[in-house]
């Protein structure tokens, strides 16, 4: 009689505990040696900190990652040291706000080849020939540096309704056929280009301008 009371008590004994395990909550994870480093290096560094580059220690394989540095010269500090016709042709599409890709810089340099050719593409400081801001009429007035010429390039494209194709096309890096098929179309040439019939499709040799173009 002894020995099943024993036996009960045991049996409860065992299932009690087996319900305050089950009620326990499970143990809390334990953070490798990396990532307590990394809690340590943040708390070291605060939380108003912005470091650019971050460091593990401990020998860790692949652990530093260094990011872009927020005081690099700008775009257009380095943009407008250039001295090329395709330098050119970025320039005024950086400016424009526009996006630098291949494509437009391709339908850029073809513009530029059809309005100056491409050996003495900087011919007044206007490449495009742009009426706009150049005191000529029918854009054969002049700049007094390639820089001034690229931006008003932008307020142009930007300023003449009749040229929104032009801008949506390189807004969206859209297939050289179709910018140029809205130049074509555009104000901005009174020959209209022939309607494409006068317009060179073929690589644009790289030219430099002369010194002092650039300002």
């Amino acid at each position: 009689m002894v020995r099943t009371a024993l036996s009960v008590v045991a049996g409860v004994t065992v299932v009690g505990f087996a319900a305050l395990t089950a009620l326990a909550p499970p143990p809390l994870p334990v953070e490798s040696p990396f990532e307590q480093q990394i809690e340590q290096a943040q708390a070291a560094a605060g939380p108003d900190s912005v470091g650019q580059t971050f460091t593990v220690p401990g020998g860790v394989a692949g652990a530093s990652v260094a990011r872009d540095s927020y005081d690099a010269v700008s775009g257009l500090q380095n943009l407008s040291k250039g001295s090329t016709n395709r330098d050119w042709a970025v320039l005024v599409l950086y400016m424009a706000g526009f996006p630098t890709s291949e494509s437009n810089i391709t339908v850029m340099m073809r513009w530029m080849r059809q309005e100056n050719g491409p050996d003495d593409w900087w011919l007044r400081n206007n490449p495009l020939n742009n009426g706009w801001g150049s005191g000529g009429g029918s854009g054969l007035g002049s700049y007094d540096t390639l820089v001034t010429a690229a931006a008003n390039v932008g307020n142009a494209l930007h300023g003449n309704p009749g040229y929104a194709a032009i801008v949506e096309g390189f807004s969206t890096s859209a297939p050289t056929g179709q910018i140029e098929a809205a130049i074509w179309a555009s104000p901005w040439a009174t020959s209209h280009y022939g309607n494409g019939s006068h317009w060179s499709q073929s690589p644009v040799p790289v030219y430099a301008s002369p010194p002092g173009t650039w300002g």
